[in-house]
């Protein structure tokens, strides 16, 4: 049900051009990190790392593309519905995309710190380190944003749960 001026589909295209910009500067990290991860096992002393290391390693270049893969699934789905008027499912799924990348975005960071950490300081200060990191991300990343949002949920109307953020350009609903 719209809310003020804004109509269901305004809504709509308000929220994938908020999708958009998250995913954007999601991608670009993941990208970096990816990349790192690529040309690692190139590099002179990668013959020297141990099997933890090894399989760190392995672990980290996995959830990198895995999540990259979820960061940037939002683009072809568009692609494959696009003018089908599918918008509100494009929304909703990039939506869960995104937010399933993020996790393992974060799970990668976590797999690379810890192998760095490992390589640079021992086993087990990497892990306390990497531990400490982890929780770090998902107090900013998750538990600060779901305190508020489960705050707010007894003073928001269900029209406009999840609802914030500015307008998209009005031609936006015209390209999908």
């Amino acid at each position: 049900m719209p809310s003020g001026d804004e109509t269901h589909f305004q809504r709509i295209d308000r929220n994938y051009g908020e999708i958009l910009q998250e995913m954007r500067v999601a991608q670009t990290g993941v990208q970096l990190l990816l990349a790192f991860l690529l040309t690692l096992a190139f590099t002179p002393r990668f013959g020297s790392l141990n099997t933890f290391q090894l399989d760190v390693y392995v672990l980290s270049l996995v959830l990198g593309a895995t999540s990259t893969a979820l960061l940037i699934a939002p683009a072809p789905f568009h692609r494959l519905v696009f003018r089908r008027r599918l918008k509100t499912q494009l929304v909703r799924t990039s939506s869960h995309l995104l937010l399933a990348g993020l996790v393992l975005l974060k799970l990668a960071l976590a797999a690379a710190l810890l192998l760095i950490l490992d390589v640079v300081l021992g086993r087990w200060p990497a892990v306390w380190i990497t531990a400490g990191i982890v929780a770090w991300f998902s107090f900013w990343w998750y538990l600060l944003p779901l305190r508020y949002r489960l705050a707010r949920r007894t003073q928001v109307p269900d029209a406009l749960a999840g609802d914030v953020g500015a307008r998209p350009h009005p031609e936006l609903r015209e390209h999908v």
